[in-house]
């Protein structure tokens, strides 16, 4: 028992000296920072135009969609009016024909 915990206790203090990290081979230079600050002011420009970008599209796809459902609210008012149109001469042709069903002489 006292060896495994001598060997737990000599594991956990050999894993402390690597958790600790060796220093960086290349320090951080002024430099870096410059370009670093480019690279994120760059990256910031275009997710900003991608972002118009996708604006631009959805509002190009809603204008399509309303011109779209407008349409079809049209083409629906047409056929209405001309099942209508129909349906009254249907009715005139049926009337017209009983009149001369009961006028003709038999």
């Amino acid at each position: 028992m006292n060896k495994l915990l001598a060997t737990l206790i000599a594991g956990l203090f050999a894993t402390s000296v690597f958790a600790q990290g060796a220093t960086p081979s290349n320090p951080v230079t002024p430099t870096a920072t410059a370009t670093t600050t480019t690279a994120v002011k760059a990256q910031t420009k275009e997710m900003k135009a991608d972002a118009k970008a996708d604006a631009k599209e959805a509002k190009t796809d809603a204008k399509a969609d309303a011109k779209v459902a407008h349409v079809k609210h049209h083409a629906r008012k047409m056929k209405a009016r001309a099942h209508r149109k129909a349906t009254k001469a249907k009715a005139k042709a049926h009337a017209a024909e009983a009149k001369a069903d009961m006028t003709a002489p038999k």
